[in-house]
């Protein structure tokens, strides 16, 4: 009886064993700021055999991929693709948003203590789950040429989050992570000169830099499962377009070389065969700015700023003289909740007057309060997910499309634009074939997939399913 006990143990733990040694022993997180099918597919006959071309004609391609919230920047992107969850819980809804007690703006990664941390980021990511589950022995790094990407897309556990200093000198790092600074980044060289050449190299400076991880690092070379996060860009230096066609034709061309030199510098690293690349899009596009009018599209100018001045009249009317609303920032209303609680007025009443009276006004699409968003009807749950109670204004103000938001005491300024944006999720080597997936699928359910592939737990507000 004894022997039949330990021979099935010894079964089950050799099919344990071979399962785990399934897994990717490397997953190569890369994330494309603002990639697009539309200009993907537009350029596909330009691109090399192992780029895009490797990766779409081999990969696990979803077609229709998009994010389960709005609005959508760099920064909560980049959170949710980590975290497989949205704004609402992992913290990160934007770039920057106001800090209510010092009616400052803050940025998501800035940290007093570190420079720059994950403090902010409420929820694990896959990289932190990885972490836990290998009792910190895996290998966690993220490179990016931005501090947020670097950093949202390391999460808190990694060893390591590198990305370029504002000046587009050296590589910076944040003793979050680790107080010293490991003698190989010591010696990486300058990239100064390159980049003043062509901002275009920054995706060529990015590449070099993830390579020089992975090499100095040892990923991939032992039994437990490594992670990479790399951020790239598809976007032209300095934005504005004169010719979509010619300029980024360029852009994407040059994007197609870097991303062919990471893959095939990785493979030829770790072996094609024990690495898992995951690529998708930030989701979003920095549209140049048009004149509308002179093409006779319905357009013009809401001033958040004089609106919050006349609402504040307009409530001082109903309730007593004082300032309601404290400060707008972006197309945010932040009440003064002190003065509220003092004057013991209904909170709920005074946020259904001053939707009523705001979305009287010219350029209004609709307006959004908090307690309107808590609800999480539906038809508004896009925007419910992108939405936190504690760091969101109290009012949302969403523009009619075409038209510009302006905040004259900030010079903030944008225009709205509810367009779809195009773009995949592909999944790409470590015994994947190749599929081509038309069914619309949402970006959250990458985290959860890249978990299931190295046998992990998913990060701990994730909720979707993966994708296979």
């Amino acid at each position: 009886m004894n022997r039949y006990l330990a021979l099935i143990i010894a079964v089950l733990s050799g099919a344990e064993l071979n399962a785990f040694q399934l897994a990717p022993r490397l997953v190569v997180n890369i994330t494309i700021d603002q990639l697009r099918t539309d200009y993907l597919d537009a350029f596909t006959p330009l691109y090399n055999a192992d780029g895009f071309r490797k990766l779409l004609g081999k990969g696990i391609v979803y077609e229709a991929a998009s994010y389960p919230f709005e609005p959508v920047d760099r920064a909560t992107a980049t959170a949710t693709i980590a975290t497989g969850t949205t704004p609402y819980y992992h913290g990160i809804i934007g770039n920057r948003w106001l800090d209510r007690s010092t009616l400052r703006p803050l940025f998501c990664v800035d940290d007093p203590q570190h420079f720059a941390s994950p403090h902010r980021l409420m929820t694990s990511t896959f990289g932190d789950e990885l972490k836990v589950s290998s009792h910190g022995a895996a290998i966690i790094w993220s490179v990016a040429a931005s501090k947020e990407c670097a950093i949202l897309s390391a999460g808190h556990a990694a060893d390591g989050a590198l990305w370029i200093d504002d000046n587009n000198t050296r590589w910076r790092t944040s003793t979050y992570y680790s107080a010293v600074t490991p003698e190989w980044l010591k010696t990486a060289s300058t990239i100064k000169e390159e980049l003043n050449k062509n901002k275009q190299l920054t995706n060529d400076v990015v590449v070099s830099m993830a390579l020089q991880v992975v090499s100095n690092t040892a990923m991939g070379k032992d039994d437990v499962s490594d992670l990479l996060s790399v951020t790239l860009s598809s976007t032209k230096p300095g934005g504005n377009m004169t010719d979509w066609q010619t300029e980024m034709e360029s852009v994407y061309m040059q994007l197609d070389n870097s991303l062919s030199r990471l893959v095939t510098g990785i493979e030829k690293a770790v072996g094609s065969d024990r690495v898992l690349f995951v690529v998708t899009s930030t989701g979003y596009a920095d549209d140049s700015e048009s004149d509308l009018s002179q093409y006779r599209i319905p357009t013009g100018t809401f001033y958040i700023n004089r609106t919050a001045n006349l609402l504040n009249m307009f409530l001082s009317a109903i309730y007593g003289q004082g300032r309601y609303v404290e400060t707008c920032f972006g197309n945010e209303m932040y009440l003064n909740r002190k003065l509220i609680e003092e004057k013991r007025i209904s909170t709920s009443e005074l946020l259904q007057r001053s939707q009523d009276f705001l979305v009287q006004n010219a350029g209004v699409a609709d307006v959004y309060t908090a307690e309107r968003l808590l609800a999480g009807n539906n038809d508004i749950l896009k925007l419910r997910n992108g939405f936190s109670p504690i760091l969101s204004g109290d009012i949302i103000i969403k523009v009619a499309p075409g038209w510009r938001l302006l905040n004259e005491d900030t010079q903030e300024t944008f225009t709205s634009r509810t367009g779809f944006i195009p773009f995949p999720i592909i999944f790409y080597g470590a015994g994947t074939h190749a599929e081509k997936i038309t069914l619309p699928v949402s970006v959250d359910r990458i985290a959860p997939t890249i978990a299931k592939c190295i046998r992990i737990r998913a990060p701990n507000a994730c909720t979707a399913e993966p994708l296979f």
